[in-house]
């Protein structure tokens, strides 16, 4: 790493120092939540503007975060050539390109050029969050870090909530219902200049985001943000690695890839699918955009939970099972349960509210699992913290499957994709994490 020289040890970090970068850390995973999170509007209002499939609506997540796969052991050997603070900049730098590509996107009404941007955006995030997730985690005790990736959690989620809220604000008007209703009805003509008038919305706002991004990066390069030391380990670790060459040999980690995978498979299935899913009950787009941030608002209940019984009342590995076993059950109730219950004003089905519910489900789970998953590495910390970031291609993968099934049988009986997941979250928490040495029958 070129910036070896001034890579400190985190034991040698002053409190003020130590609460300086989660500070930093914290404006990060805000941003994170924030590009993240407005594609659950992005989803319903892409399917619109282009007329899309459920399917063809979730290649704006799959665009997005299928990235993460392709991107994430790349953005461990560029942070470890350049360190985390070069490395955030350059990650921002690809994020503002992407926001960047949905001008001429927009002006040419081009769906794939969208998902170039996306992907794109996805990819400058990919670098950010192999930098940003391990250097929480080990920013202080191990056995609080789940308590430090809650309060980098509620800056996520807290974005998350005002996304799509101040998205809809910025390109959705007040006649837009009955323009959506009227559709069908439209001349070819007509229709295509009002769909080209609504994705060109987006083109004041991305541009400004891609602006803002630019700006981001070179703060970072230039903040008191500290460069951790990862690449030395303590003579306990040392010894306990000593005979490993390769990041597979530690199935803690491997398993915990896929408890990423389908943990943010799962959360972004509560997040981007609850609008489609009221809808599917009659409730229109404009009434529907709020559910999305009561679902990361109960997200936020849960961390702040986190962060006052976390290690001082409950372990963080407790939790952990709490929250599986919360999801696998809220699963069984969307989809067995049905009937009307009032809420916000609104008659809704109680099956979306306890899709809402998974954000408390959800909470815990990623906090959980990273230090569970990233314990003992020492060197091999940054790249198997990109190991666990490749998971995050659950978020592009799941959605899809989850848009198959919706598509073949109904939007209500597509959350069975959900049950297995939870499961094999269940079984991370429970025993999948003890795991040391693989077994060779």
């Amino acid at each position: 790493m070129s910036s070896s020289q001034t890579a400190v040890k985190v034991e040698s970090l002053s409190p003020k120092e130590t609460w300086i970068s989660i500070g930093i850390i914290g404006m990060l995973f805000f941003i994170f939540g924030f590009v993240s999170w407005v594609n659950a509007i992005l989803i319903p209002y892409f399917k619109i503007a282009f007329t899309l499939s459920n399917l063809d609506s979730y290649l704006v997540a799959f665009a997005f975060y299928i990235s993460y796969l392709v991107m994430s052991v790349p953005a461990s050997y560029l942070l470890r050539a350049v360190g985390f603070k070069k490395g955030m900049m350059y990650g921002f730098f690809a994020m503002a390109l992407g926001a960047y590509i949905f001008v001429p996107a927009a002006m040419t009404r081009t769906y794939e050029l969208f998902l170039l941007g996306l992907f794109t955006l996805g990819s400058g995030l990919a670098v950010l969050q192999t930098a940003a997730n391990p250097y929480v985690t080990i920013l202080g005790p191990k056995e609080s870090a789940a308590q430090r990736i809650s309060i980098m959690g509620i800056f996520n989620k807290g974005a998350g909530i005002l996304a799509p809220i101040l998205f809809a604000a910025v390109v959705l008007r007040v006649g837009d219902s009955e323009l959506f209703q009227q559709l069908d009805q439209m001349s070819p003509e007509a229709r295509d200049a009002a769909l080209t008038e609504l994705i060109q919305r987006v083109i004041t706002p991305y541009a400004v985001v891609g602006t803002v991004l630019l700006a981001l990066g070179i703060f970072v390069r230039f903040s008191p943000l500290p460069e951790i030391d990862t690449e030395h380990e303590s003579a306990e670790v040392a010894e306990a690695n000593s005979g490993k060459s390769s990041i597979f040999q530690f199935p803690h980690l491997v398993l915990g890839a896929i408890a990423i995978f389908l943990h943010v498979g799962t959360q972004v299935i509560a997040i981007d699918t609850v609008i489609p899913y009221a809808n599917s009950f009659g409730i229109s787009l404009l009434d529907a955009k709020v559910f999305p941030s009561f679902t990361l608002a109960f997200t936020i209940l849960g961390y702040l939970v986190g962060i006052s019984l976390i290690p001082k009342v409950i372990s963080q590995v407790n939790v952990l099972r709490i929250c599986t076993l919360l999801g696998t059950a809220l699963t069984l109730l969307i989809v067995f349960s049905s009937g009307p219950i009032r809420f916000l004003g609104m008659t809704v089905d109680i099956s979306i509210l306890f899709v809402v519910l998974l954000g408390l489900a959800n909470s815990l789970v990623w906090a959980g699992i990273w230090p569970l998953a990233l314990d003992g590495l020492g060197r091999f910390t940054k790249l198997g913290a990109s190991i666990m970031i490749m998971g995050l291609c659950g978020n592009a993968i799941m959605p899809m499957v989850y848009g198959y099934f919706a598509d073949l049988y109904s939007v209500k009986m597509a959350y069975w994709v959900l049950f297995p997941c939870y499961l094999y979250l269940v079984y991370y928490a429970l025993h999948g994490h003890k795991i040391r040495k693989w077994k060779i029958a």
